[in-house]
């Protein structure tokens, strides 16, 4: 089988979402777009002995998608520990809701948010109690 072993998240201006991100996550970034040929900022979402990918944002190349359009990429879910929290922190660094928090019952809360470039991405907080 083959693995998911990176991802890129298209933005429009690049401080702004490092911002949101690292804000938001605790993510870091490091400058990698002299390799790239453009701006591109590799992110580190977390400790390499836990698991979990690294990715990269990347300028985006044409118009950002328009609001209710259907997605055409891959969704990312990003793993908390505290769904509130986490949402508190999307909302007041300008993010938007896109799908409301909601049970998986009897496994987790999940939800789905559009980044300051206009991106979606889920949040997924596990919880055997959740109804």
């Amino acid at each position: 089988m083959s693995r998911v072993i990176h991802f890129e998240i298209h933005v429009d201006d690049m401080e702004r979402a490092k911002k949101f991100y690292s804000e938001v996550f605790g993510w870091t970034f490091q400058d990698w777009s002299e390799f790239a040929g453009m701006p591109y900022f590799g992110a580190v979402t977390g400790d390499d002995e836990e698991p979990g990918i690294n990715g990269a944002l990347m300028q985006r190349q044409s118009a950002p998608p328009e609001v209710n359009q259907a997605l055409s990429a891959y969704a990312c879910t990003i793993g908390i520990d505290d769904y509130d929290s986490i949402e508190a922190k999307i909302l007041s660094n300008d993010g938007k809701v896109a799908m409301p928090k909601q049970a998986l019952s009897g496994m987790a809360w999940q939800g789905y948010y559009f980044d300051t470039e206009g991106n979606i991405f889920g949040i997924h907080q596990p919880d055997e109690n959740a109804q």
